[in-house]
């Protein structure tokens, strides 16, 4: 049997780092095409010499002479040219590593692992895409990423905004234009809406953080957002018939309450009273079809039948959601506190203290205390 492996292939000298950053960049691109090809040619003359093989495999790297990111390198920085690096979600020390020395950031995956595990602070490395430099000592790699100055941008959507509310706040944080999100909204199957939505997104944007890559497009976030409420309610189990129905409920008891406790009462209330095909007569509705603040409503507007969200005057939910709830909500509709309430009312508009009642009498009540308190504060 031809001994094939007495001498290893021949191995080009690595070079010093001072040499150009893109000589260097072009090499390490032919290496790792030359090192597949060997790599290939490798597995077939294991196989031809049998038994052999194991021992030969188990000397693999001294055979073959390969420059991995297995052998401790580092570079000795401070880095040249920009590159971003994409930190993906819950990555470990290693695979930041990995995908540092795939950027050319780093000589090798050990030598920004030890500094990962060296530094105290790299707990605090946030998912995202990172500017870095390319060939940077592991070291500064890891202090840079520390500082998580990502090239996204945070939106942070709150809990029970609208529609208009969730663009106004995409607009100032990403610089995209409003009318870019606009004719989004108005091709309600680019965005992932489903066909039980009507084509309106309401409800369906889902109030959480999101990082804005800056090639992120406003179809794009609002596609995420979307995602995020339809992957919620399969989770928790809501048939796709009643995703709206249940959208309607949660964007009814985020408007209404302050407080997690509240809000399975108030799902409870609101089932009550539609049970008992009771007008729901819940103000944050009116004041979302008559576009105004809650506070300012006046009777003319709780008369105003043309309003088709005014639930005093039109029997059983409104016709879509009026914000855009968050998963305490949605939470609270999927399994409202057992009772037989079917009134509420806010008695103190600084803290929330909010009471519930059973009966008209009892409910005149507690509407008297809100008066008493709003006499009080006026």
């Amino acid at each position: 049997m031809t001994d094939l492996f007495t001498a290893p292939p021949h191995r080009q000298a690595e070079p010093a780092f001072p040499e150009p950053r893109s000589s260097r960049r072009a090499q390490r691109r032919r290496r790792r095409n030359r090192h597949g090809r060997s790599l290939v040619v490798l597995l077939v003359a294991l196989v031809l010499v049998g038994g052999s093989g194991y021992a030969i495999w188990m000397n693999l790297d001294s055979l073959m002479g390969l420059t991995t990111p297995l052998e401790s390198k580092d570079f000795p920085g401070p880095g040249g040219d920009q590159v971003n690096v994409e930190i993906p979600e819950g990555a470990t020390g290693t695979v930041m590593g990995e995908e540092l020395y795939e950027a050319g950031v780093v000589a090798s995956v050990p030598a920004f692992t030890a500094a990962f595990e060296a530094n105290p602070e790299s707990v605090l490395i946030r998912p995202g895409t990172h500017t870095m430099l390319e060939e940077m000592s592991a070291r500064d790699a890891v202090a840079l990423l520390v500082k998580n100055e990502t090239a996204d941008l945070q939106l942070t959507i709150p809990e029970g905004y609208t529609v208009d509310q969730i663009v106004e706040r995409a607009v100032q944080v990403t610089g995209l234009p409003a009318k870019d999100f606009e004719a989004a909204l108005k091709r309600p199957a680019k965005i992932g809406l489903p066909k039980v939505a009507g084509g309106e997104a309401e409800g369906w944007l889902y109030p959480d953080t999101y990082m804005v890559k800056p090639n992120d497009k406003a179809s794009g976030l609002l596609s995420q957002m979307v995602d995020r409420t339809t992957k919620l309610l399969r989770q928790k189990g809501v048939a796709d018939a009643d995703r709206q129905s249940v959208l309607i409920k949660a964007s009814l008891v985020e408007r209404e309450g302050m407080h997690a406790e509240d809000r399975r009462k108030m799902a409870r209330a609101i089932q009550n009273r539609l049970d008992d095909d009771m007008a729901l007569q819940i103000d944050a509705a009116v004041a979302y079809g008559a576009d105004k603040p809650g506070t300012e409503l006046t009777r003319d507007d709780l008369n105003n039948s043309k309003n088709r969200y005014n639930t005093y005057q039109h029997a059983g939910l409104p016709p879509g959601p009026i914000a855009n709830p968050g998963a305490d909500s949605i939470d609270a509709v999927l399994n409202p506190t057992p009772g037989d309430w079917k009134f509420w009312v806010t008695v103190n508009l600084d803290t929330g203290e909010t009471k519930f009642a059973e009966t008209q009498p009892e409910h005149e009540q507690y509407v008297q205390e809100l008066r008493d308190w709003q006499a009080a504060n006026g």
